[in-house]
């Protein structure tokens, strides 16, 4: 393992590294959504950044590191793609890794941690890896005996799951059709995987949540509590055998896009709910508002009303440099933090961070009801799937699909003994352990504004 400051790249240094990663990101020009004049061939200083915000949606990062810029003199590289870690692991292959990449998932990210890829964070910014989206991991790194425990990543941007959009003026008395969409490219599914996580958080509680992510034996795919989950989302879902109206609505939910152009609420005929994180607000206006999943699903009871999965966006290093670390620092500040929420073309685009960042929330917008909904929490806990192994994560995934397209007690008992088995593939591999994926929230910086 490298000592913090080992192995730093001085601005007068690493040159032909620099140009090999130059090179890459030239190719990906081609291929995937880059910023506005990224592809220069400026000689100044260079920082390759790759991300998972495209279409759109990286318009108020790329606006940050351009006021990031202005402070270092540093120029900014931004790549974003919808495949993120099938172009990762290609630079990597290559010997050719961006500076700073930004993944969703800490299974993968402790796999680079693992395996070296991946850089911890020197003891001047580890204080940015904020809980329970960065945990300390304990990592035997490929090649090493010693286990070592460290931090490997921070977050720049969170979101919060655990809610309902909805219209408060409806007071329609029948049940309300919710809204479905489960194709998401390759991570089709996921959707899916956030109401089984949802629910076992609401009836289970933290300390069943996270053993069940993190592995433990003592909370089985095949045992009763995940089991549960599985049944209460069976029971939201629209009923009917082959050939019936719900069975047509599930067939159509697997090819939907979970964002439907538009949003589902305003593209899905007929539905008046939707469960969905709270970056799907960049697609409504305050018509919807946010609320917790129990006041919609009665059979996961009012115990656990205010604990929330989360999610984020992390920013790790993998060629570690001067201006590598320097940018992580700027990303988790208040200035860049600023640039970015001001960047945002609407109140729906702006992005959340776990603090402060100069400028509150419109008062009694949607952005405002979910951080009040954030920052009020009792606890937090990280997206299961996102914790798990990448290989787990994929099956919990594909068995999302195969049981709304066939939701029955027989089909459910083949998918969780298939999950049961992958999981305790995982188990007998002890070379990494994540600490707790369930926190407090962090202190609301708005509350006195």
């Amino acid at each position: 393992m490298r000592a913090d400051h080992e192995g730093r790249r001085r601005r007068t240094g690493g040159r032909a590294a620099r140009l090999l990663r130059a090179a890459a990101g030239a190719a990906l020009c081609v291929v995937t959504t880059l910023s506005a004049g990224a592809c220069t061939g400026s000689e100044d200083p260079t920082v390759t950044v790759l991300g998972p915000w495209t279409d759109g949606e990286e318009k108020p990062f790329v606006a940050a590191l351009k006021e990031i810029e202005k402070r270092t003199g540093v120029h900014y590289f931004y790549s974003g793609t919808r495949s993120l870690r099938d172009t990762l692991v290609a630079q990597l292959q290559a010997g050719a890794p961006p500076d700073v990449a930004i993944l969703n998932s800490l299974g993968e990210l402790t796999d680079y941690a693992r395996n070296g890829s991946a850089h911890p964070l020197p003891d001047d910014i580890a204080d940015r890896a904020i809980k329970p989206w960065a945990p300390d991991v304990t990592v035997r790194v490929e090649g090493e005996e010693q286990l070592t425990r460290r931090a490997y990543w921070a977050p720049v941007r969170i979101d919060l799951k655990g809610i309902v959009w909805h219209r408060p003026d409806d007071r329609s008395e029948k049940p309300a059709p919710w809204c479905l969409g489960m194709s998401s490219g390759a991570t089709s599914g996921w959707p899916g995987t956030d109401w089984i996580e949802d629910l076992l958080l609401r009836r289970q509680g933290p300390d069943v949540y996270q053993r069940w992510a993190l592995g433990d034996a003592s909370v089985p795919w095949t045992g009763k509590e995940v089991r549960q989950a599985w049944q209460d989302w069976g029971k939201l879902l629209p009923r009917g055998a082959k050939g019936s109206k719900g069975e047509k609505q599930r067939r159509a939910a697997l090819t939907r896009s979970f964002e439907a152009g538009s949003g589902l609420l305003n593209s899905q005929e007929g539905c008046r709910l939707e469960h969905q994180g709270s970056f799907i607000r960049r697609h409504y206006d305050d018509t919807y508002q946010p609320a917790p999943t129990p006041r919609f699903v009665s059979s996961v009871g009012q115990k656990h009303t205010d604990t929330y999965e989360v999610s984020g966006d992390m920013a790790a290093v993998f060629a570690p440099g001067d201006e590598a670390w320097e940018l992580v620092r700027e990303l988790t500040g208040p200035k860049a933090r600023t640039a970015w929420a001001a960047s945002a073309e609407s109140e729906g685009e702006r992005p959340l961070f776990p603090g402060a960042v100069g400028v509150a929330p419109r008062r009694g917008g949607a952005t405002a009801q979910v951080e009040n909904l954030f920052y009020k929490a009792e606890r937090i806990c990280f997206d299961a799937s996102d914790a798990m192994p990448p290989s787990l994560r994929d099956a919990f995934q594909r068995a999302a699909l195969e049981f709304l397209a066939k939701p029955d007690e027989r089909t459910l008992d083949a998918l969780l003994q298939g999950l049961e088995r992958e999981a305790r593939l995982q188990r007998a591999d002890d070379a990494f352990v994540l600490d707790d994926l369930c926190d407090k929230p962090p202190p609301d910086p708005y509350e006195n504004s």
